[in-house]
């Protein structure tokens, strides 16, 4: 069993207990049903590199990244930098995270927050909503067809964008022609290496129509440079950034030198 399957395995496990402590009828009452959450597609939609700046506290490739990171003084150091979109990983097993990460940014965030989660089951859609999310990711490899046409409808339907991540060709035979955004992870799922050479080779297989995310391994400017000018609308950055002493900082810096480059 490789780390993608345990996950998913876990993931099962987490989902059904999360039922039984917090029905759908006692989410439906979160205030972030009745307020329209900033779009991630329109945020990204802007003619120039969005930068995507991710929270996460630790990861089963890295290990610890900075577990004394504070979300909201990240989120907020984020903003001030100039990152178009926040990720926030809410898994807690893998990554640290947890659902009132994204909670605390969305009450005062004014960017669009992704909730980076491995999503299975109609309940977690819910959820997303529930904390204040603006998208989902769906990862096309752990779902059917059936499964993701479903859960990106739902999503929509609740007014949130998804981000669907694909890792190679065959992931986009289950394309749902209701998702606007796809993202090409550089790092296999299941050996959790980093490769650029899927962005590189995926990109002229993407819709025309949708907007292209390269996810992952960013360390330069340069790269990101190179794949906004091969056709990619924005990229996901988390441990260049939450790696350093101060991400806020870091991801400022970062920003200042892409425009810099891109003159």
């Amino acid at each position: 069993m490789d780390i993608l399957d345990k996950i998913i395995a876990y993931k099962r496990n987490e989902v059904r207990a999360a039922i039984k402590q917090a029905p759908v009828s006692k989410l439906v009452t979160s205030s972030f049903f009745k307020l329209e959450m900033p779009s991630f597609f329109k945020a990204l939609e802007k003619p120039e590199p969005s930068i995507i700046g991710e929270f996460k506290r630790k990861s089963p490739s890295k290990g610890v990244i900075n577990s004394s990171a504070n979300v909201e003084e990240v989120a907020k150091g984020y903003q001030e930098g100039g990152i178009t979109a926040i990720s926030i990983l809410t898994d807690k097993e893998f990554f640290g995270g947890n659902n009132n990460d994204l909670h605390t940014v969305a009450c005062f965030a004014s960017v669009p927050l992704l909730r980076k989660e491995f999503i299975i089951d109609d309940y977690q859609v819910i959820e997303s909503k529930s904390i204040g999310a603006s998208a989902i990711l769906l990862i096309s490899s752990v779902l059917s067809k059936k499964d993701l046409a479903r859960l990106s409808a739902l999503a929509i339907n609740l007014g949130m964008d998804v981000l669907l991540e694909i890792h190679d060709e065959k992931d986009l035979d289950k394309l749902d022609n209701k998702i606007r955004i796809i993202g090409v992870n550089n790092r296999n799922l299941k050996t959790f290496k980093v490769s650029f050479e899927s962005s590189s080779n995926l990109i002229g297989l993407l819709p025309a129509n949708c907007l292209k995310v390269a996810e992952s391994g960013f360390q330069t400017t340069d790269d990101v440079k190179r794949l906004y000018l091969s056709g990619y609308n924005a990229f996901l950055i988390g441990e260049k950034f939450m790696g350093s002493g101060n991400p806020g900082k870091t991801a400022t810096d970062f920003i200042y030198d892409l425009k810099e480059k891109m003159k």
